[in-house]
């Protein structure tokens, strides 16, 4: 398992962290993107090819993007005996001129289905509508993927739409479900 010691986390609880996805994680995030890079090409056709120097490229640009504050790159991690075991990845891409983000996510499949992405999900909108003063977080899902749909309306997000076609894979053409949570929702479901 990819264990990673990093110093600067953000604790939400149950021994689960938050972790800037920077260099200074890289081989542990390499580590994990790879057990799960053929798995997760199922959801998104722009996985990129799963080499070190890829991992270390795609970390450095986040990096960049979290100093702009145009992102918040965060691993997932569950604490270990000599660190943290990197579990997944989140992303909220933000526009701060519109006042709105875009969050993605993914996990390993040994921690599916025990409330990782949920937690760290509610974590990330806590401080994407609280500290950063967002007023809209949209979520994209394929229309195929039943967990990460029931997970966005679990959390409170509105079904907006289906972009008919919306996403191109190598095999042709998904549709893709966009949801999308306002500040002014009122009280978010309990992460």
């Amino acid at each position: 398992m990819p264990i990673t010691n990093a110093r600067f986390v953000w604790s939400i609880g149950d021994d689960i962290v938050l972790i800037p996805r920077t260099v200074a994680i890289a081989t542990a995030y390499h580590e994990l993107f790879v057990a799960n890079h053929a798995r997760l090409a199922v959801w998104s056709p722009t996985r990129m090819d799963p080499s070190p120097e890829a991992t270390l490229a795609g970390l450095e640009s986040s990096g960049r993007d979290w100093l702009a504050g145009s992102r918040l790159p965060l691993a997932i991690g569950i604490a270990a005996d000599d660190g943290y075991r990197l579990v997944g990845a989140m992303n909220l891409a933000i526009d701060g001129a519109a006042g709105n983000a875009e969050v993605g996510f993914w996990i390993d499949a040994a921690a599916e289905g025990r409330g990782v992405v949920r937690r760290a999900l509610g974590a990330v909108l806590d401080h994407a509508f609280d500290e950063l003063g967002l007023y809209r977080v949209e979520m994209r899902t394929l229309t195929t993927n039943d967990r990460s749909r029931r997970l966005a309306e679990r959390l409170g997000f509105a079904l907006e739409g289906v972009l008919r076609g919306g996403i191109r894979f190598p095999d042709g053409y998904r549709d893709v479900a966009v949801y999308a949570l306002l500040a002014g929702d009122g009280a978010r479901p309990e992460a």
